[in-house]
């Protein structure tokens, strides 16, 4: 990764939605470790809900958050395994005109790897852009979260980031 030092860092704002039927506010430490990476990298913790396993629940809640001008970014926690109740990825399938970010998932489990070693074949992290708002598809572990984080977004979701980042894409994501 190279830093732009000249260039101002630019905060956007991100929602954390944990994906579980089991998890509270209080044991919902996935969604922890990612809130605070989020914030002490100095972006906005916009909103953060956690909505049990179930694929019509997500994609209304991710779409009521697309459809919030203040959400720039979305990063769910789980429900991306291979378990019948593993929806995560089945709800962003329903989420209206989104564009698949094939290059996410495909990252994801290259560093997953480096951590789990052929575990990481049962993860079906992904990513979308839908009507200017990115959509991260994180797995549930605390190992999982910080590498999707530590590997791929804290950098690309730093406007100062070279070659190029997601954040500069923002203004351009919803053209024709």
């Amino acid at each position: 990764m190279a830093i732009d030092e000249a260039k101002e860092f630019t905060p956007i704002n991100i929602a954390i939605l944990t994906v579980s039927d089991t998890r509270t506010q209080a044991d919902d430490t996935s969604g922890d470790i990612l809130a605070a990476r989020v914030t002490d990298k100095g972006h906005i913790l916009a909103a953060r809900m956690i909505v049990k396993d179930d694929a019509a629940l997500l994609a209304d809640q991710i779409e009521a958050w697309v459809n919030d001008p203040q959400i720039d970014a979305i990063i769910s926690t789980g429900g991306t395994g291979l378990t019948g109740r593993d929806v995560t990825p089945e709800a962003l399938a329903r989420v209206k005109d989104a564009r698949d970010i094939p290059g996410f998932g495909e990252l994801f489990r290259w560093l997953s790897y480096k951590s789990i070693g052929t575990s990481t074949v049962q993860s079906r992290a992904c990513a979308i852009v839908a009507r200017g708002t990115y959509i991260f598809a994180l797995p549930g572990s605390n190992g999982a979260v910080k590498d999707g984080w530590d590997g791929i977004l804290n950098e690309q979701l730093d406007n100062r980031n070279r070659p190029c980042n997601f954040v500069e894409l923002m203004p351009r994501l919803r053209e024709k």
